[in-house]
C-alpha cells in the first residue's frame, strides 16, 4: 500500500491570522466536527489497537489548515457559498457563548455579509477548494 494517497477532494480549514494559539486550536476542532455529519464519506472505519480496544473513526484524508487576513476569510466564505460547498463557520461571537444553542443563536443573529468570521471549514473537489482558498497560506 502506498504511504501517500492523492485524494480527489480536500478538507480545509481557514483561520483568521490574528487568533490566539488556543483560539486557533478551538476553532479548528469546532469547524471540522460538522463535516463528518454532513459528508459521511469523509469518515473512515473505526480503529482498534492490538488488544482489541476500539476507537472512534476519523477522517480518511488529511485536514489542511490555512490562515489569512479577515479580508481573505470573507472572500473565501463568499466563494464557498457561490460554489455551494459543504462548509462550517466559526464567528468571533462564539468565543463568548457557553453552549451549542447560544452558538447557533449568535450566528443566526447576524446577516451573511456581516458575519465576523474567525474561521471557515470547507470540503469539496480539490480544484474548487483551492479556488475558495485563494490568497490564503498554509498555517505554520
Amino acid at each position: 500500500m502506498s504511504t501517500s494517497t492523492r485524494f480527489d477532494t480536500k478538507i480545509a480549514v481557514l483561520l483568521r491570522e490574528d487568533l490566539a494559539p488556543w483560539q486557533r486550536l478551538n476553532v479548528t476542532a469546532f469547524l471540522v466536527s460538522g463535516l463528518g455529519t454532513q459528508v459521511p464519506e469523509v469518515v473512515g472505519e473505526p480503529y482498534e489497537d492490538a488488544d482489541g480496544v476500539p476507537y472512534l473513526p476519523m477522517f480518511r484524508q488529511p485536514v489542511l489548515v490555512f490562515q489569512g487576513t479577515k479580508e481573505v476569510l470573507t472572500a473565501a466564505h463568499a466563494r464557498a457559498l457561490t460554489r455551494a460547498l459543504p462548509r462550517a463557520v466559526f464567528t468571533s461571537d462564539l468565543f463568548s457563548t457557553g453552549h451549542d444553542e447560544a452558538n447557533r443563536a449568535a450566528v443566526r443573529a447576524v446577516g451573511t455579509a456581516d458575519l465576523d468570521l474567525a474561521g471557515l471549514s470547507v470540503h469539496g473537489p480539490r480544484n474548487a477548494v483551492d479556488k475558495v482558498l485563494k490568497g490564503a497560506r498554509m498555517h505554520p
